[in-house]
């Protein structure tokens, strides 16, 4: 998910704005998004109101969107526990 952000964010800023989200749009196969769709976007994950989305944001964003990004996040957190645990023991 840190790949995809970096690709998608402003060099400049740090963070996703709409034009650097419009020009990146197609290293994600969204290229044909109109730029209502992408503001709509930017705007579901800006939580804090700065019209930019922050790496937490976007992370927060694209779990929110894939439901299977956090299924599989839970399970590897439920392996690493396990594996502390058990190393633990010994």
């Amino acid at each position: 998910m840190c790949k995809g952000f970096q690709l998608l964010m402003d060099q400049d800023k740090g963070v996703i704005t709409f034009d650097s989200l419009k020009k990146n749009s197609s290293f994600l196969g969204l290229q044909d998004l109109s730029d209502t769709d992408l503001f709509s976007m930017l705007k579901e994950g800006d939580f804090d109101g700065d019209c930019a989305l922050s790496q937490m944001e976007f992370c927060v964003l694209m779990f929110r969107l894939s439901p299977d990004l956090m299924d599989q996040s839970e399970f590897l957190l439920e392996q690493a526990l396990e594996q502390e645990f058990d190393n633990f023991q010994y």
